[in-house]
Order: structure tokens, then sequence, then C-alpha cells
């Protein structure tokens, strides 16, 4: 295994990320309800970049009684990133796809030490 130095633990501030090379990998660090998350930037799909596609908040859609969508509500404790290539979503907290189950990220090994980050690949 390599490790790698990405950068100090404050680069990344809360709701950001960054996206590394480690050797042969690539890898994507979030930072998310004061957390660090890890994740290879290859989606499970068709091997797009992940990593690099736009973060939201999971879009809940609240359906009335006659079972209509009145208006798009979204969950700001539950960030998704999209895939650039195909929208499929993934919550960055646990790699879970959101509408398939057998989907989900691979994450990366991470480490900090003296308050830098580190990637173990």
């Amino acid at each position: 295994m390599t490790d790698y130095l990405v950068c100090d633990e404050s680069d990344i501030a809360e709701g950001g990320r960054r996206v590394v090379q480690c050797g042969q990998h690539e890898i994507g660090i979030f930072r998310i309800k004061g957390q660090l998350h890890a994740w290879h930037n290859i989606c499970p799909h068709r091997q797009g970049p992940i990593c690099q596609g736009h973060i939201y908040a999971r879009v809940i859609e609240p359906v009335d009684e006659r079972g209509q969508v009145r208006l798009l509500q979204y969950d700001e404790g539950d960030q998704h990133v999209v895939c650039p290539w195909h929208g499929y979503e993934f919550n960055l907290e646990t790699g879970r796809c959101n509408g398939n189950d057998r989907m989900k990220l691979f994450r990366a090994e991470i480490a900090i030490r003296d308050g830098a980050i580190h990637v173990i690949v």
C-alpha cells in the first residue's frame, strides 16, 4: 500500500471536495456533516467520473392525496453526488445509489496525521 499526502484537513470546507490523483487511482474526498468521506472516482454504472459531479441535497417529491406531485423539496441532511455522465445519484456518506441498492461507490481509505489528509491505496 502507498500513502499519499493530499492537503491540510482544513483545506476541505463543509460541503466541499478535493479530487486527487494517487498513483493510478483518482480519489474524491468530501466533507459532509464535519466528517471526511473518500471515494474512488469511478461510477459503478459506466465508470464515469462520479466525484466530479454536482453535489445536491436529496430531492424529495411529496405526493398529495390524489397521488400527484405538487412540488419538489430537498433533504439538506442527505447530500448526494450526481454522476455527470448518466445522472446516477449516490449518498456521500454511505456511497449507496439512490434508486438502485445494488450499486455502491467504492470507499477509499484515508488517515489524518498531524492535521493533514493522507490517502492510502
